[in-house]
């Protein structure tokens, strides 16, 4: 019998020690007041710029920014001439729009098993994905990658991840190593 006589004793119980559900109803009502609130447009000059471990970005969309976008970051990137940014993994996929500048990415792909944990191995030998002005690059989820500016002027990137892998329990992001010039903002990985 799929439920036993204690089960449906304890169902018929006055003393019900949750309410999780009605916590939900309450929070869905009280987002939906909140979310009405919150930016259909964000301006040029609302973007904060921040010298991070990747090199210096201009954040377009985060979840901190009060958006009613709520499952995608975007970024632009700003590569110096002749520099690079550091090398990062995240399970997010990203994609990415050169606006300017002309480069390649390494992609140090991921191979994985799973038994009693996860075991993660990266490629030793990086692909090399040749970019310019105009072109869309995709980084696939937890590959580790590093972007390159070979051109005369600074590249400017469009840079899109997806916050859904975060909120599903799967928060690995690592800056393995970082950009030249930005290693005062760097957290090392654990591992």
């Amino acid at each position: 019998m799929f439920v036993d006589p204690t089960e449906r004793a304890r169902a018929k119980n006055d003393s019900m020690s949750a309410d999780f559900y009605s916590q939900a109803l309450e929070a869905s009502k009280e987002f939906r007041k909140e979310y009405v609130t919150r930016k259909n447009i964000v301006k040029s000059d609302e973007m904060p710029m921040e010298r991070s471990a990747d090199g210096l970005i201009k954040h377009i969309i985060r979840e901190e920014m009060n958006t009613k976008e709520c499952c995608l970051d975007l970024y632009m990137q700003f590569i110096e001439s002749g520099r690079a940014t550091g090398t990062s993994r995240h399970l997010s996929e990203e994609v990415a729009f050169i606006i300017e500048g002309e480069g390649y990415d390494h992609h140090f792909d991921v191979n994985f098993h799973c038994a009693d944990e996860f075991v993660w191995e990266w490629e030793t030998t990086p692909k090399v994905f040749e970019w310019k002005a105009g072109d869309f690059v995709y980084i696939p989820p937890y590959c580790a990658h590093k972007r390159f500016n070979i051109s005369e002027t600074e590249a400017r990137i469009v840079v899109m991840n997806s916050r859904m892998p975060r909120l599903m329990g799967f928060d690995w992001f690592d800056q393995l190593e970082p950009a030249k010039g930005f290693e005062d903002c760097w957290v090392p990985p654990e591992d």
